[in-house]
Parts: structure tokens; sequence; C-alpha cells
């Protein structure tokens, strides 16, 4: 290949995966839709939604990525043989395994060091629709492992991750993948809950996760390519978080439950809503 024709490639490459990641995220807006006209609560004031709505709410938030993933390979004529999703051998679930354990091992990192340079916390919207409903967790890891993984996973690694193969070494599709991913994040954390631009500190941590996660999820999918390692993975890795959240607000003092919320809230970045 020619080094216009490689350059082409990295181009149109990169393209097709903003377009496919920007999709992603708008096609998530539309989707919802239904659930604010169900309950005008979620719009208002979303921790005074019922579970029902919410759990509505997080369900068709995720289809979005379902619909774009899903015509994109129809619209490319890649049908669904195109989707790496089959049981793990063995080692593929030594590579789940080490995947929760690298992404809880990660959060721990950029927490401590988020502490050690004292920057501020970053707002998630998950956090703000559990508020301190200990029903509402449990709903969320329902939630994780029947949509929000499987879905995120499905476009940015079985399409986009994919995709970038044709152009990049897998160890490059998956920073560029990871790349893209945190970029298109960039509206959802930079604005503060009452208006204006969030700390660029916040808005950092919170980048860094996503970053972070990604290359560690999108390496599980490269290492193995089987669609299930990286959404068992990252499903686990989020319910663990959740379980833990679900045993403060059920069992401990008002003190931890608002510190581990904000433990907790650095690494539910993973979650795009």
């Amino acid at each position: 290949m020619s080094t216009v024709d490689q350059a082409d490639g990295y181009t149109r490459s990169i393209l097709v995966a903003i377009v496919l990641s920007v999709s992603g995220i708008l096609a998530s807006q539309f989707t919802t839709a239904p659930a604010f006209l169900l309950d005008p609560t979620l719009l208002e004031s979303p921790a005074d939604a019922s579970n029902a709505s919410t759990f509505v709410f997080l369900t068709l938030n995720f289809l979005g990525f379902f619909l774009v993933g899903g015509v994109y390979l129809w619209w490319t004529e890649r049908s669904w043989e195109w989707l790496d999703l089959r049981r793990p051998s063995r080692r593929g679930w030594l590579y789940v395994l080490a995947g929760v354990f690298a992404s809880i091992a990660f959060v721990i990192v950029v927490n401590t060091v988020a502490t050690l340079l004292d920057l501020p916390s970053s707002e998630n919207q998950v956090m703000e629709l559990i508020g301190d409903d200990p029903t509402m967790v449990l709903l969320m890891i329902v939630v994780v492992f029947l949509f929000n993984a499987p879905a995120e996973e499905f476009l940015f690694r079985n399409v986009i991750q994919k995709r970038l193969y044709a152009a990049f070494s897998r160890t490059g599709a998956v920073v560029v993948t990871s790349l893209i991913f945190a970029l298109v994040h960039i509206p959802a954390y930079g604005m503060a809950a009452g208006g204006g631009a969030a700390p660029l500190g916040a808005v950092g941590v919170s980048l860094a996760v996503v970053f972070g996660g990604s290359i560690i999820f999108g390496t599980l999918y490269a290492k193995t390519d089987n669609l299930f390692v990286p959404i068992a993975a990252h499903a686990a890795f989020n319910a663990i978080q959740f379980a833990i959240l679900y045993l403060v607000l059920r069992f401990a003092p008002e003190e931890l439950e608002s510190a581990t919320a904000v433990s907790v809230e650095a690494g539910l970045a993973l979650l795009p809503l």
C-alpha cells in the first residue's frame, strides 16, 4: 500500500469511526423520547421519577447503540456474521477476570490521583437517577448486564474497533477507538449541573476513566475476537460497583454513603448517559 493509499485508509477509517460514535450518542437521545413522554419528571427532576420510568429510560438509552451498529452492518452488507459472539473458552473466562480486576485497579488509581491532586469529583447522571434508592441500584445491575454493556461493547468493539482493523494494527485500533470514545463524552461531562462549564479537573478525571476503561475492554476484544469477553468484564465491573453501593445504602452510616457514592461515581463514567 502506498503512503497516499495508507493515509486515505487511516482518514476514512477514523471518519467512519467518528460518525458511528456520534450517531450512537445522538440516536440514544432520540430513543429515550418515549420515556420522557411516559414520565415528564425525568426531565424536571430525574431523582423523583418512578423506578419503572427510570428503568425504561435507561433501557431505551442503550437501544440507540444497537440501532446504529445494526444499521451499519446492514448498510455495508456485513450481516450478522460480522458479530463475534460465542461462548468463551477457559482462556476467555480468564481474560474476563483479568479485565474486571484491571478495571477495578484502574479506577482505584484514578481516584487516588484525583484525591492527591485535590481534583473535584465529576457529576454523573446515573447517580442522579439512582438517588439514594437501593431498589434502583439493583435495577441498575439488570440494566448493565442486559443493555449497557452489550450495547456499548457491540458498537464500539465489534463494529468500530473491528472496522479500524482495516487501517490500523490491533493495538492502534484499540487506542483510536478509545480516544474517539472519550472525545464524544466531552459534551456530557463538560457541562455542570447548574449550567456553565464543569471544572476542568472533574472533566479530566471522567475522561481518563472513559479512556482507560475503553483501553481495557478493547484489549480484551482484540485478544480474544469474542465480544462476550468485554461484555462480561464490563458488566461484572459495573455490577460490583452497584452491589457495593447497594450494601452501603442499606446498611452503612450516612457519612460512608456519601464517600462511597463519590468513589463509585468515578467508575460509572463508563455508562454513556
